[in-house]
């Protein structure tokens, strides 16, 4: 049996019979469902079978897609959420004839493993996503950028297979940018591409208008270029058919922590917080939910349970679904010494380009590890809080912004534990309980930029 595929006609959008709807998992799987059929990575030849050949909008004109992508609504699943077809439109607009695309694929959330999950299990959603949107703002240069070595070759030799095949227009370019938490940064990645350091630069220009060697380009998360590959050849309406009217489609979510089955899961937009942190099985005596990543908020488990996994959802507590991570703090574990790791890693792992990243973050960090781990008083606590607040909105880039949401989410859900600390100093499991969150100890050398 075929479906329709999505095109425009004259008068809208038409239809003809295209490739079988993709399957769906028994939890709606969209750029999973070929891994939920069969249990392994898809080949180039199980890929065309099952979606066809990313169809070509050059005769109908760029606009169609960008269009489609914005009737959908698609946001980018690398953390910021900013509408898709805005970027695509911009770049598309750019007075200059030479346009780049850069997909991101570098993830450099410790705590995450989204992308390059859907990088081994779905290259070609993602490869075909590329090429795409290469096509909808003309660019004739595309860079896919990763953070492991180990994945170079493989992924050369699919973009090498279809190329052999005739499938893409554009040359893609598998690349590993230096892997710090702030090199995966728009910025960063088109200053490094361009033959700078990976490190972020301020705006405005933004890439869209002053990108990889000085040329308008477009950087989007592998995540959003997979949904927009399948966006191309089923249409805005079918992506909308799952997740909310503000966060349609589904994203992909790394779940951790207190659940017997960490790992990723794809969901849609306005499931159920509590039902998320299910899939990885049931998980007892959770305390409190990150969400967001490092970048993000903790949460007390009884209000996370009752919340939507959606941007909208989320915002009516102060939280984001950010870089697709959750992490269920157990009772057995101690919430400030786990921020304080984070933030510790987070300070290590700074440009060091401005104050705030400099000396801010760094003196916030001492000081929070102070609070979990050591004896303070009610003036380094209050210290603390007046550091934490001047963070945000003072960086070059989003990286203090990012680490003092974190810091102050904990000091108010972890508000009880504070008092204890202040009274007791660390409690047992900040010093015996092991680490949940991964916190990468490497110290950036100066040279570690390119």
């Amino acid at each position: 049996m075929t479906t329709d595929t999505y095109t425009a006609g004259r008068r809208g959008y038409g239809r003809h019979p295209g490739p079988p709807r993709p399957p769906e998992g028994p939890y709606g799987e969209r750029l999973f469902a070929g891994w939920m059929t069969t249990g392994r990575p898809a080949d180039l030849a199980e890929h065309l079978a099952r979606y066809g050949a990313p169809p070509s909008f050059a005769a109908r004109g760029k606009h169609v897609l960008i269009e489609a992508v914005a009737r959908a609504g698609l946001t980018g699943r690398g953390g910021a959420a900013f509408p898709t077809a805005t970027k695509l439109r911009a770049v598309a607009r750019a007075k200059r004839p030479e346009r780049v695309v850069v997909a991101n694929g570098m993830e450099s959330e410790p705590a995450a493993s989204k992308d390059k999950a859907l990088l081994r299990l779905a290259p070609h959603l993602v490869l075909d996503g590329i090429a795409l949107a290469a096509e909808a703002v003309g660019a004739a240069e595309a860079y896919l950028c990763v953070a492991e070595k180990r994945m170079l070759r493989d992924l050369r030799e699919l973009i090498a297979e279809r190329r052999a095949h005739g499938i893409d227009s554009v040359e893609v370019q598998v690349c590993t940018p230096p892997h710090h938490y702030v090199s995966s940064e728009a910025s960063a990645l088109v200053n490094w591409i361009g033959g700078g350091e990976a490190r972020p630069t301020t705006t405005p220009p933004r890439t869209a208008e002053r990108g990889v060697a000085g040329l308008p380009t477009l950087v989007d998360n592998v995540e959003t270029l997979a949904h927009l590959a399948l966006i191309a050849r089923y249409g805005p309406d079918w992506f909308r058919s799952r997740g909310t009217a503000e966060s349609p489609g589904t994203t992909l979510v790394t779940l951790s922590g207190a659940t017997p089955g960490p790992g990723v899961y794809e969901v849609a937009y306005g499931t159920p917080l509590r039902e998320v942190v299910s899939l990885g099985g049931a998980a007892h005596d959770v305390q409190a939910v990150l969400v967001g990543g490092y970048f993000g908020t903790w949460l007390p488990a009884g209000q996370a349970a009752a919340l939507e996994y959606s941007g909208r959802g989320l915002a009516a507590v102060g939280a984001t679904p950010g870089a697709g991570v959750l992490a269920a703090l157990p009772s057995t574990s101690c919430g400030l010494a786990e921020t304080a790791r984070v933030l510790e890693y987070l300070a290590s792992q700074s440009a060091r380009q401005c104050g705030p990243c400099r000396f801010g973050l760094p003196a916030a960090a001492e000081d929070f590890a102070q609070l979990a781990f050591g004896h303070c008083d009610r003036g380094t606590r209050e210290r603390l809080e007046h550091r934490v607040a001047l963070l945000a909105g003072r960086g070059a880039c989003k990286h203090p912004d990012g680490a003092s949401r974190l810091a102050a989410s904990a000091l108010h859900t972890f508000a009880h534990e504070v008092r204890r600390h202040l009274a007791a100093g660390p409690c047992p499991a900040a010093l015996q309980a092991p680490p949940l969150l991964p916190a990468p100890t490497a110290a950036i050398g100066d040279g570690d930029w390119r």
